[in-house]
């Protein structure tokens, strides 16, 4: 008897442990490891429709075009502690310096969004800056493991080369970071906040999904960085869909004085909803956020979707006077532009 009494002590523990780990799990850990959005749902395109959509002879395919290039202010850049500024290297790859860092935002400046040399996205506009140009780099911001935003070739380079720089990436993808060598990883979970130099750099939520191979979907997270010191705030949105994400990032963290927010890679909407926002959704996800400014990225640089390369500052200035608010609010600038966010 007494036997079966401490037995069943014993599995009454277990049961409560279980139960306690099930209730502190964060609503988007989901049981089997891997990662869901705010909303509790996840992207649910299958690999068979990835390929129908891809392999459709109907759809319209953008052509490439010849976009200005503009020189970064170089000057700014190598005397960053004197002003703030961001300069757009291209796609979600932007240079921001707060006067006590340089951060590097989805560093991607080779030749092809992929994980072949020989085949997948390929760039059509050039960089804006190259490695050799790059000031030291303090901080380099990972949104999510696509290969648009996380190129192997480009982040072994910005390591070797700045060997102090950290790496903060989203939760289960250090590992990652630790196979290519790159020891200087901090991974974070949304809202989780890391403090570098006086900056505070807090990983937020955002509506999308990842995966670098068949096998790995979902199993790191997505999310959008938030930095924050006494000279000013900008956040860095990453990849997503519209969601109500950006009105809670408001809520928690505040306005923030200047937003990369992107606004391509939208068509078909079908297909693209859930995970890009247009145009018209940028503009409300800036409304969301109270944005003092930004920038619309994520356009430009690869042809990922449907939509006419030339669209999305067109629909972006349709958009803005829709929502009659001022043009130079919310913008699009060149490749290699420097931006002062004074």
């Amino acid at each position: 008897m007494r036997k079966i009494v401490i037995f069943s002590i014993f599995i009454l523990f277990i049961i409560n442990n279980i139960m306690a780990q099930e209730n502190s799990r964060p609503s988007h850990h989901l049981k089997d490891g891997t990662f869901t959005n705010t909303t509790g749902i996840s992207n649910n395109k299958s690999y068979k429709e990835i390929y129908n959509w891809i392999s459709d002879k109907s759809r319209n395919k953008p052509a490439p075009y010849d976009f200005k290039i503009v020189s970064p202010n170089f000057d700014l850049i190598n005397h960053a502690n004197k002003s703030k500024n961001v300069t757009w290297i291209g796609h979600a790859t932007f240079l921001y310096q707060n006067q006590e860092l340089n951060i590097l935002t989805d560093p991607h400046l080779t030749l092809r969004a992929s994980p072949f040399s020989f085949a997948g996205p390929k760039r059509y506009t050039p960089p804006g800056m190259n490695f050799d140009q790059l000031p030291n780099i303090d901080v380099v911001t990972i949104s999510h493991n696509h290969y648009d935003h996380l190129d192997i070739k480009t982040v072994r380079r910005i390591a070797k080369d700045n060997p102090e720089a950290i790496f903060l990436v989203p939760l289960g993808l250090k590992k990652w970071f630790l196979n290519q060598s790159i020891q200087n990883v901090v991974e974070l979970d949304w809202w989780e906040e890391h403090v570098v130099k006086g900056t505070t750099i807090t990983f937020t939520p955002v509506q999308h999904w990842s995966s670098r191979t068949l096998f790995d979907r979902n199993k790191s997270l997505w999310g959008g960085w938030h930095f924050k010191n006494k000279h000013h705030s900008l956040i860095h949105l990453g990849d997503t869909g519209y969601t109500d994400d950006f009105k809670e990032i408001n809520k928690r963290l505040g306005s923030v004085d200047f937003a990369l927010i992107p606004v391509g890679a939208y068509e078909p909407r079908w297909f693209m909803k859930f995970s890009h926002m247009d145009p018209t959704e940028a503009t409300q996800a800036f409304i969301d956020l109270n944005a003092k400014k930004a920038i619309g990225m994520h356009w430009g640089c690869f042809i990922l979707t449907d939509e006419p390369v030339t669209e999305p500052p067109k629909l972006l200035k349709d958009a803005i006077v829709y929502k009659s608010l001022p043009e130079d609010l919310f913008i699009t600038v060149s490749h290699g532009e420097t931006v002062i966010l004074d």
